[in-house]
């Protein structure tokens, strides 16, 4: 990230959003967009976005794990097994 050239004002955004959405489309650098000298949004590509929210959906999946883990909320792989062979394979 060059703050120099990823942080924009609103009004810049305005004029040239063509121009900003090719940019972070290549560079995939987010641009930081201020409103009154403040940051108030962040412009990303589609494909940064994605990773991103995939790697919060699997850092939450993380997250829970280790709170079953603590709980004793955990099953041996024998057993998993079992209970699917038991629900899936009744004869």
């Amino acid at each position: 990230m060059n703050l120099k050239d990823d942080i924009k004002p609103i009004s810049y955004i305005k004029t040239n959003a063509a121009d900003m959405l090719k940019r972070v489309n290549e560079t995939h650098n987010p641009i930081i967009i201020t409103q009154n000298g403040e940051a108030k949004a962040v412009l990303l590509d589609t494909r940064t976005y994605q990773e991103m929210r995939n790697s919060l959906g699997f850092m939450k999946l993380l997250s829970e794990s280790e709170k079953d883990i603590q709980n004793d909320k955990v099953f041996t792989q024998e057993d998993v097994f079992q209970d699917m062979e038991n629900t899936f394979f009744k004869e």
